[in-house]
């Protein structure tokens, strides 16, 4: 992944399919990942997301389920 070329720490994505589209061995770079990209949902479960950051580990991959868009 390039990213962890450019400095970066953590990735945090809604692409749940991402563990089958890339070989992830080897990296340095944590990757979150969130349920949904509906920002109404993210910014009630800032908390979540915040405890999910602090809590991930160099390299370490992490799905946060923080629920989906409601209808």
């Amino acid at each position: 992944m390039a990213a962890e070329e450019d400095g970066f720490d953590l990735l945090i994505t809604a692409d749940q399919e991402l563990s089958y589209q890339q070989n992830l061995a080897g990296r340095r770079i944590a990757i979150l990942v969130l349920s949904t990209i509906n920002w109404g949902v993210i910014r009630e479960r800032t908390t979540d997301i915040t405890a999910a950051i602090e809590s991930i580990p160099s390299g370490g991959y992490l799905i946060v389920d923080i629920g989906h868009a409601r209808s």
